[in-house]
């Protein structure tokens, strides 16, 4: 979490605090009055018995016009210390949502480095798997790669889905081909009208602008009810590091192949030993 974060975090708390104190303040300064408003109306009953009634008339007229402007003065109390709780309640839950923000941000900075730190292409795809569970909170979603002739999608790794899901798709063909074939980002837009079989959302995981892949996500976890913007701020960053990693090691992987194939080849070929 950088500097700016924290000082963004401290300044919210800060301004929690501030909300705490007036709530306190304005609860106890009504708590005063409505204790002085009983003690001014037991003087009133007090007083009836010790005055003429010209006397008695005008001392309760005038405790009665304090009564009343106590009362006003904690109406408005009431009404200002409502209006405040409420701003206090939207105020946390923002600051619950920014905080959750940062978490996510910050769990994607260890997972973008994880991605990173190795050329093996199935520790990287299994890298991928878990950030798209822990951090999407997908239940059942597919990772397909272009072919090398990028005329279809061939899925890689999977979570979830049935032998109807799995296989080949070919470009332009499909939600899935269609994404892959435009590069766009594809998101159902009412997930009330989802049909079990087609994806909920078909990220595109790209270099530059070359489509090397797709992420296909079929179903969310139970608590999770829709796409958050948070989740497309995920879904984009994800596209861009899971792409370079995935290609890259599979690029490695490729070359490593090669280069045992030639040294074996290489060894058939040396003299034997006479």
């Amino acid at each position: 979490m950088t500097s700016e974060d924290m000082e963004k975090k401290k300044s919210v708390f800060n301004k929690s605090q501030e909300f705490l104190e007036i709530f306190n303040s304005g609860k106890q300064f009504i708590e005063e009055i409505l204790k002085e408003n009983e003690r001014l109306r037991l003087r009133i009953m007090q007083l009836e018995g010790k005055l003429d009634k010209t006397e008695k008339d005008d001392l309760i007229e005038q405790l009665q016009k304090k009564a009343e402007r106590l009362e006003e003065k904690i109406h408005k109390m009431e009404t200002r210390y409502s209006d405040i709780e409420k701003e206090n309640k939207e105020f946390a839950e923002k600051y619950l949502e920014v905080e959750e923000q940062n978490n996510n941000l910050a769990n994607l900075y260890v997972a973008s480095y994880q991605l990173h730190s190795t050329l093996d292409f199935n520790e990287v795809v299994k890298i991928v798997m878990e950030i798209v569970i822990n951090l999407i909170g997908s239940e059942e979603f597919a990772l397909y790669l272009l072919d090398d002739n990028n005329a279809e999608l061939t899925l890689v790794a999977s979570e979830g889905l049935g032998e109807n899901q799995t296989g080949t798709i070919e470009i332009g063909k499909g939600i899935i081909g269609t994404a892959a074939q435009q590069g766009e980002s594809y998101y159902i837009a009412d997930l009330t009208q989802h049909i079990e079989s087609e994806p909920l959302a078909v990220i595109p995981l790209k270099i530059k602008e070359q489509v090397i892949g797709v992420l296909a996500i079929f179903k969310l976890l139970v608590q999770k009810d829709g796409f958050t913007p948070v989740d497309h701020e995920l879904f984009s960053l994800l596209a861009g590091h899971a792409a370079t990693a995935l290609f890259s090691a599979r690029l490695y992987t490729q070359s490593e192949r090669k280069v045992s194939t030639l040294k074996s080849f290489l060894d058939l070929l040396k003299p034997l030993p006479e």
